[in-house]
């Protein structure tokens, strides 16, 4: 090829490179949505489910919580590798993975199934989340167009979970519950060829061997600390919830000792060293625990306290994912203006005073208070998710992009996975304890009252009689009164986040491009290229 040639051919590809990174954007938020549906869809089919299947209560919050626990263990493995073997693969791979486990999902005829395929999701999940970040980390490197990028990354996500709930309820109310999950699989056809065709594949330096035993003993230690939470928070303090815990924390403890000693570690902890690395993530990991649980706890309010339909709870929960879009797509703008460490801390204050707001919540329904509230919520948790995302990724150099994406998605993963055994443990403790003295009631009817209001119910129908008419209202007023107690104790963490935002730097530092971009060649090009090679 001659040199002028070959300056035609450079020209070319870097006109093209800039529509084309917007392209690439397009496809990865198709990714982000695939895995969003997922976490939200199953919340409104978790009443049918029960119903159909009728999962034990560990068998339930198996189906619920399986799936970030399996994805949260496997993040830093997958992230790590795809910053060797290369993320776009990474990515298709997982893509294929999540269509064959939604498949799986949908024909479930037991509980065990169910697990199981909820589980092969989260590792497709754990595949494909911290490759969309890397990637996006790679193809935007300038910190301006990446804030925009991640804006609309994160409004996709919005509009995930605002499509979750509404989808789930619709299928359910015209089909049975296993089509929440078929959903996932026409997404999966379509983005597997548009992904082969359009992502550019992009590696770390390669510097040094994978380091596998590192990567399986934080994979092991994640998902027993997580496990040993989650027995916890269910209020099982037995030996199988003590010893997954100290083996989740002495593996957690090797990993890192591991990962400092060696020349070519498997995740650099030095980008811990930088406070507003470290910060963002503890902030990420603080906002999830603060508010995962919440949106389960509210889908059993809507339906089993007001009386709601899967379709009415998906619509009155449309408001929060809405303002969260509206705040990803308004992220870069207020980012710049009032920089990460007022806008994270501002985003955990308005998140603490809607949460505060809505314990005005009780037996009777009131639309305008939740309508205000949810925008609020969705607003402010947003704008905190979205500032915190930022400025990790901003400070992670490009080499480590799949290490660190996987960091902040294993830090959101995790703090949901607690979030729900803490808000869930905390709800059980409020709630239980008044429905052992209702009047005409057995203490073993009362004790399996105590476990669910969905129980209660059960057991109320059995009744009959004033004893169960008594036992219903009890139950629903305890469930009130449990989540008025689950959204303080969320209000307080809410804070403490708005403190530890104060660490982040004060203004958005916006440096030169870094070397570390990947060039997306347009697609001709890339056909080109395969048929000359």
């Amino acid at each position: 090829m001659s040199g002028t040639t070959t300056a035609a051919a450079l020209r070319r590809r870097a006109a093209g490179a800039g529509a084309n990174r917007w392209v690439v954007l397009v496809v990865l938020c198709a990714s982000l949505l695939l895995v969003a549906l997922d976490a939200t869809v199953l919340h409104v089919a978790v009443p049918a489910v029960t119903e159909d299947l009728k999962p034990g209560a560990i068998e339930l919050l198996w189906i619920v919580d399986v799936y970030p626990l399996v994805c949260a263990s496997l993040l830093i493995l997958f992230g790590t590798l795809g910053d060797r073997v290369g993320r776009r693969r990474v990515l298709l791979l997982g893509y294929a993975l999540f269509g064959v486990a939604s498949a799986m999902a949908a024909l479930a005829d037991t509980a065990q199934v169910l697990i199981v395929a909820r589980a092969l999701l989260g590792v497709g999940g754990a595949m494909i989340m911290p490759a969309t970040l890397s990637i996006l980390r790679q193809v935007f490197p300038d910190r301006r167009e990446r804030a925009l990028a991640i804006g609309i990354w994160s409004a996709v996500a919005a509009v995930g979970a605002a499509v979750g709930p509404l989808l789930g309820g619709f299928l359910l109310e015209h089909f049975w519950w296993g089509s929440v999950f078929l959903v996932n699989i026409p997404l999966m056809l379509v983005s597997l060829p548009i992904g082969r065709l359009f992502l550019p594949e992009s590696k770390g330096d390669g510097r040094g061997p994978w380091d596998v035993v590192g990567a399986l003993t934080a994979a092991a230690g994640l998902f027993c600390l997580v496990l040993g939470v989650k027995r916890l928070g269910s209020g099982e303090l037995g030996p199988f919830t003590v010893v997954p815990v100290v083996v989740g924390a002495a593996l957690i403890v090797l990993f890192v000792r591991r990962q400092r000693r060696r020349a070519h570690p498997l995740v650099d902890l030095r980008m811990f060293a930088r406070p507003a690395f470290s910060t963002s993530v503890g902030c990420i990991v603080l906002a999830m625990l603060a508010l995962v649980g919440l949106e389960l706890i509210a889908a059993q309010y809507l339906q089993l306290v007001l009386g709601l339909s899967p379709l009415e709870t998906g619509l009155r929960l449309l408001p929060l994912t809405v303002a969260a879009m509206a705040a990803g797509l308004a992220g870069a703008r207020l980012l710049r203006r009032f920089g990460p460490r007022r806008m994270v801390s501002c985003g955990f204050l308005l998140t603490a005073v809607a949460v505060v707001l809505l314990t005005a919540m009780g037996g009777e329904d009131n639309p305008a208070l939740m309508l205000f509230g949810f925008v609020l919520l969705g607003f402010g948790l947003e704008t905190t998710l979205f500032g915190a995302y930022e400025s990790m990724l901003s400070e992670a150099p490009p080499e480590q992009a799949g290490g660190a994406a996987a960091i902040g998605e294993t830090s959101y993963q995790l703090g949901a996975g607690i979030g729900i055994a803490l808000l869930g443990s905390v709800m059980n403790a409020a709630y239980a304890p008044g429905l052992s003295s209702v009047p005409g009631v057995p203490a073993s009817a009362a004790a399996s009252a105590g476990h669910s209001l969905g129980e209660a119910y059960e057991v109320s129908e059995r009744l009959g009689g004033p004893a169960g008419v008594a036992l219903r209202r009890t139950a629903q007023d305890c469930f009130v009164y449990g989540l008025h107690v689950t959204l303080l104790v969320s209000a307080g963490l809410l804070l403490l986040g708005a403190v530890m935002a104060l660490r982040l730097p004060r203004t958005m530092q916006c440096g030169e491009v870094g070397a570390g971009a990947v060039e997306v060649p347009a697609p001709r090009e890339v056909a080109d290229s395969r048929v000359s090679a």
